[in-house]
């Protein structure tokens, strides 16, 4: 990774006041953001949203170097009709009972142009992000790695990515129909073995919504 980035980073960590603050802001494990801190690993694009949007510093600013670190505000009336603001939620939701979030806390909130969001038919009031837990899905997805989910895709649309509940505990994976009625839980990584939900036992998985969105668009 460039030095540059690191030292850049590092501003980041300073305007948090440590790296152990600016890791809770943005809920990046403490170790990988050490990585990005001495330079040892270079952060995805991702990743530099979520520390530039923690400490209020300009992502151009902090991928590039070029540009102002944090550029004279813009009209906030303006800012609010160009931009939805969806929440992304606690990354580790792993358990529990009743709504999908309960327990969860609103990390921050990613920004998208409501232009891109009616282009993919999209409702802002639908959707909400949360970050994978695990390496079930290298190489396509990684843990930590945010997606945004559409709550209102609750029925398997082909082969696709969702977001689901299998014994109180949330998934991202991809589902596929099977002759006979039952569901595929697939992982991408291999070494992760594939799980059918028979017909009989559907009630069992419950489908969050599907993922649209992981730091690049699925639909």
């Amino acid at each position: 990774m460039s030095d540059d980035l690191a030292a850049r980073i590092r501003q980041c960590a300073d305007l948090a006041g440590s790296g152990d603050e600016l890791a809770r802001l943005t809920a990046i494990p403490r170790r990988t953001l050490e990585y990005y801190l001495t330079g040892q690993s270079e952060p995805k694009v991702v990743r530099c949203v979520e520390i530039a949007k923690a400490v209020g510093v300009d992502i151009g600013w902090l991928a590039s170097g070029e540009g102002e670190m944090r550029p004279q505000l813009v009209d906030a009336t303006q800012d609010d009709d160009k931009y939805a603001y969806i929440p992304l939620y606690d990354a580790r939701i792993s358990a529990g009972h009743g709504s999908w979030s309960t327990g969860a806390r609103i990390l921050t909130h990613l920004a998208f142009t409501r232009y891109s969001l009616r282009k993919k038919g999209l409702d802002p009031a639908n959707l909400s992000a949360v970050q994978i837990d695990g390496d079930s899905n290298e190489p396509l997805l990684s843990d930590g790695d945010t997606v945004m989910v559409d709550h209102s895709r609750g029925g398997v649309e082909g082969e696709a990515f969702y977001v689901i509940r299998l014994d109180d505990h949330l998934y991202a994976k991809r589902l596929q129909r099977q002759m006979g009625g039952g569901v595929a839980v697939i992982s991408a990584n291999p070494a992760y073995q594939t799980m059918m939900v028979a017909k009989e036992n559907l009630h069992e998985l419950q489908i969050i919504g599907r993922v649209v969105w992981a730091a690049g668009w699925m639909v």
